[in-house]
């Protein structure tokens, strides 16, 4: 019996690592735990009121509960491993009385203890494997603080990417260029430089699933609202006459179908052409009108 409760928090510990692993390392659109919970908190902030939703919250909250889910599964499952072994298989310091500290909450400290590399040594393993044990999982929770840690530096640059093509949108839209502007070696160079820019905000989707949940604020800024404008400069860029900028456009054309289909694929579910997987994007965004 006191295997399978060890056995069991092992599974927990391992399940934990693996989503840790997918998330961050080798990011799959099946997801794991981590996904399926962010998508649950972007659907749920969807359902809420426009004037009772948290803009802009939905992303981080969704970040600080999957870090805790993760830290939470980690304590639990070495908790289960230690359990079984209180208070036997344990050294207690001066003044604690062994038959007192063999419940699951002492066990639940223990793993709090080390998972944050406290070391107090008031209650210590004192059998081999678990003296071992014991280690690990300090290690464990050394890396989870890091990861943790990588993974917000490295999601807000993708934002970053992610906006700034937004607003370069923008801007072109405000001074929307000409037919002749875009028939020429600078509006080859615009075209083909958003192409670019689509590439690097494709991977970021691939690489960083969890920026899709974060809100970009207003139109301006956010790619939702402005992938569309793309695509009419791709379908303006395609009917040039110069060579240049014909291949630029198609180049651009390339990108966004690229971009629709891991929208697609990984986050709306929605099937259709590139121009209605993007208007079910700004829908899913909040930027319905266009």
């Amino acid at each position: 019996m006191k295997w399978l409760v060890s056995l069991a928090g092992a599974a927990l510990v391992m399940a934990a690592l693996r989503d840790v692993f997918h998330t961050l390392w080798h990011p799959t659109r099946h997801g794991g735990l981590s996904r399926h919970v962010m998508t649950a908190l972007w659907k749920a902030s969807r359902r809420l009121p426009p004037r009772r939703r948290p803009a802009g919250l939905a992303g981080p909250l969704a970040m600080v509960t999957v870090v805790a889910m993760w830290a939470g599964t980690v304590v639990l499952g070495w908790t289960l491993i230690y359990w079984p072994y209180l208070p036997d298989a344990f050294s207690f310091a001066t003044g604690l009385d062994p038959a007192e500290h063999g419940g699951l909450a002492d066990s639940l400290y223990i793993s709090l203890v080390t998972v944050a590399t406290l070391g107090l040594g008031d209650i210590a393993p004192a059998e081999t494997w678990l003296r071992i044990i014991a280690p690990i999982e300090a290690l464990v929770g050394f890396a989870l603080l890091s990861a943790t840690v990588s993974w917000v530096l490295e999601i807000y640059p993708a934002l970053t990417r992610r906006r700034a093509l937004a607003l370069r949108l923008s801007q072109l839209q405000r001074n929307d260029p000409s037919p002749q502007q875009l028939d020429s070696p600078a509006g080859a160079a615009i075209l083909d430089g958003l192409a670019a820019e689509l590439a690097r905000v494709s991977v970021d989707f691939i690489q960083y699933a969890e920026s899709y949940y974060f809100h970009d604020g207003e139109d301006r800024t956010s790619l939702a609202s402005m992938v569309r404008y793309a695509a009419d400069l791709a379908d303006r860029g395609s009917n040039a006459q110069h060579a240049e900028a014909q291949l630029a456009a198609a180049l651009l054309t390339t990108a966004l179908t690229d971009l629709a289909v891991i929208l697609d694929q990984r986050f709306l579910h929605r099937g259709g052409s590139a121009r209605d997987i993007y208007r079910a994007y700004a829908e899913d965004h909040g930027r319905s009108r266009i």
